[in-house]
C-alpha cells in the first residue's frame, strides 16, 4: 500500500473506502460489513463516510461495522453546507461522532460550498480541532476559485484535503485545480474513481488490463492514483469487490498505457467546471 503525506506530515493509504449508500438496505447489511471490514484488515484503513449519506444512516452503520477496529481506521466524514456555521458545524460534528461510536474524527469536510461564509466554518473547524472532536480539516467539491478564496480567508491554509469527483471519465481537475493542489501541497482525494462501476470495460481499458493480467477497474484505480498527493476511495460493498480494488495498488502503469488511456478517455483542452455526483 502506497501512502500520501497530509500537510503536516501524517500519511494516510492511499487507497481508502468509499461508503456512498452502505447501511441504507438490510439486505445488504451483512456483505456491507464484511466487506468493509475486510478492507481494513488488507490496509484500506482510510474510510470516508457523511451526514447526508443516508441522513445518518450510513454513519450509523459504520459505528457498528468499525467496532474492533476504530484505533486502525483513519476516519472521514463531511458536514452539510448548511449545518456548518461557527455553531452548526460543532453541533453537527457531535451528531455524527454519536452516529459512528466514536470520540474524534480524523478528518472533517466541508461538503460543498454553501451560504455560510468560510471564515464561520474555519473557526467552526478549529474549535472543533481545539476541543479534541476533529484532528485535521478539509473540503470537498471546491474548484480552483474555491480554493483560492479558501487560502485567502483567515486559517484557510490549514486545509488538509480536498474531495473532489475525478476518474477517467471525469478528468476536468487536471486543467488547473490539481496543479493548484500540487503547488500548495494540498492532497486530492478522489470520490467514484470508477464513476461507480459505469466505466466502460471494453477497448483501452480492457487491453492496458490484458497487458497487466488484472481487471479493467483495477486499472482505472491505478490510473487515479499514478499521481503523488492523490487519495481513490472506491466503494466496495462484497468482499471479492473489496479484494479487486486491494489489487489495485500493485498496478504499475507505463508510459505507454497512459497513452492509450488518453487516447480514449481525452484530458481536458480547456476549463471545465468541476463536476458533481
Amino acid at each position: 500500500m502506497q501512502h500520501v503525506v497530509l500537510p503536516g506530515g501524517e500519511t494516510v493509504p492511499q487507497l481508502g473506502i468509499g461508503t456512498w449508500m452502505m447501511g441504507e438496505r438490510a439486505a445488504a447489511r451483512a456483505a456491507e460489513t464484511e466487506s468493509v471490514r475486510l478492507g481494513v484488515e488488507l490496509g484500506m484503513r482510510l474510510v470516508d463516510t457523511a451526514e447526508m449519506y443516508g441522513e445518518g444512516a450510513c454513519e450509523s452503520f459504520l459505528g457498528a461495522t468499525l467496532a474492533g477496529l476504530r484505533e486502525k481506521v483513519f476516519l472521514v466524514s463531511k458536514v452539510y453546507p448548511h449545518n456548518a456555521s461557527r455553531a452548526g458545524v460543532v453541533a453537527a460534528c457531535e451528531r455524527s461522532l454519536k452516529r459512528l461510536n466514536t470520540d474524534r474524527l480524523d478528518l472533517y469536510l466541508l461538503h460543498w460550498r454553501g451560504g455560510v461564509p468560510l471564515e464561520e466554518t474555519i473557526i467552526g473547524f478549529e474549535h472543533l480541532k481545539s476541543q479534541g472532536n476533529i484532528r485535521h480539516w478539509g473540503v470537498s467539491n471546491f474548484d480552483t476559485d474555491d480554493m483560492e478564496e479558501l487560502w485567502e480567508t483567515p486559517g484557510g491554509d490549514a486545509c488538509a484535503v480536498n474531495q473532489v469527483l475525478y476518474n477517467l471519465s471525469r478528468r476536468g481537475p487536471e486543467w488547473d485545480l490539481i496543479p493548484w493542489l500540487q503547488e500548495h501541497e494540498v492532497p486530492l482525494m478522489a470520490y467514484s474513481p470508477i464513476e461507480q462501476g459505469r466505466l466502460p470495460q471494453g477497448g483501452a481499458l480492457a487491453r492496458v488490463a490484458a497487458k497487466h493480467g488484472v481487471k479493467p477497474y483495477q486499472v482505472a484505480l491505478a490510473w487515479v492514483m499514478r499521481e503523488i498527493g492523490t487519495i481513490a476511495i472506491p466503494k466496495a460493498s462484497r468482499p471479492e469487490h473489496m479484494r479487486e480494488n486491494v489489487g489495485a495498488v500493485k498496478v504499475q502503469l507505463e508510459a505507454a498505457d497512459c497513452a492509450a488511456l488518453d487516447a480514449e478517455f481525452r484530458p481536458p483542452s480547456r476549463k471545465r467546471g468541476l463536476e458533481m455526483l
